[in-house]
């Protein structure tokens, strides 16, 4: 009897188009690549033109339109309903697309999209292709976003005070209501009411991402077995697979800004351990007053320290 013939597995990664989401599920995407699998990586327009860097050999990009003008903030809520909308129409174009062989690239066989996503998955699965979602964070900040419709609801707004929160499964005693996910824009959520909306639509988009076929953490169960039990209890697999960027055999770097390396001849020169380093990632806007605020903490310390700045930061 003549076997069936072999489907080569083809997996689309989709992230949310963030810096801080980009890197790890660039890293998941070279390890299925050193593992002999094909990988489409799938940025939204306004990034892929950005990238200076070229991708790793083998690893195929493609963009779709996020919906915004190239000159808009992309604040997140506004990111979310445009990508929703025109970003979900060209991304099911493109996957309705990608369904038949071209070019000596196979059809797609899997989508890898980020849990904040939801429609990333839903459509796949309507369009019959298997769909998991991946968290980029932690299990716990994972379970936290999930859990902020009851914190919310039991008054455990986030506020910077050690007061403990209830309202997150088998992180009681443990987590603070300063441990709590804020939104970039806020001090703290006592004065918005129902609770801060972007934090409330992550945390929407993670819940949902649980009814995909697997849950993807970029952790280790070794550190996070608690949390990732509670995770456990509500989808229908889970795979904890980190830390990513530890594991991964070659680098990958897809920044969105012009990096600096004239730091490294200057770092060069200090010991190990010697260094405070700090980065507010690729969301936060600070004012001056602000900055001023940090430098003059971290020149208190008497270490020497690196802080990143990317352009419209302050």
């Amino acid at each position: 009897m003549d076997s069936a013939p072999t489907v080569a597995v083809h997996v689309l990664v989709f992230p949310w188009p963030r810096q801080g989401l980009i890197n790890p599920m660039l890293h998941l995407a070279t390890a299925l690549l050193d593992a002999g699998v094909h990988v489409t990586f799938l940025h939204t327009e306004h990034n892929l033109c950005r990238i200076a860097r070229a991708p790793p050999p083998r690893l195929r990009l493609l963009s779709i339109p996020d919906g915004l003008p190239d000159d808009h903030p992309r604040h997140y809520m506004e990111l979310m309903e445009s990508m929703c909308t025109t970003g979900s129409a060209a991304y099911r174009a493109l996957l309705l697309s990608s369904l038949l062989p071209a070019h000596d690239v196979p059809p797609v066989t899997c989508v890898v999209a980020d849990g904040t996503m939801p429609f990333a998955t839903d459509i796949a699965e309507e369009l019959g292709i298997p769909a998991l979602a991946f968290c980029t964070f932690s299990a716990c900040s994972s379970l936290a976003f999930m859990s902020m419709p009851k914190v919310f609801e039991l008054g455990e707004n986030p506020f910077p005070a050690d007061d403990p929160v209830c309202g997150v499964l088998g992180m009681e005693g443990i987590l603070r209501r300063r441990d709590l996910p804020r939104g970039p824009g806020l001090c703290s959520t006592e004065q918005s009411g129902g609770g801060d909306p972007m934090i409330l639509k992550i945390g929407e988009g993670v819940a949902h991402s649980c009814k995909a076929r697997a849950l993807i953490i970029n952790t280790a169960a070794s550190m996070e077995r608690p949390a990732l039990a509670h995770i456990a209890s509500r989808t229908r697999d889970v795979f904890a697979v980190g830390p990513l960027h530890a594991s991964s055999r070659s680098a990958a770097s897809a920044s969105l800004w012009r990096e600096d390396d004239g730091c490294m001849a200057w770092l060069d020169g200090h010991g190990d351990r010697s260094v405070v380093y700090l980065s507010l990632g690729s969301i936060a806007v600070i004012s001056y007053e602000q900055l001023t605020k940090f430098l003059s903490g971290l020149a208190a310390t008497g270490y020497a320290f690196l802080l990143v700045l990317r352009p419209g930061m302050v």
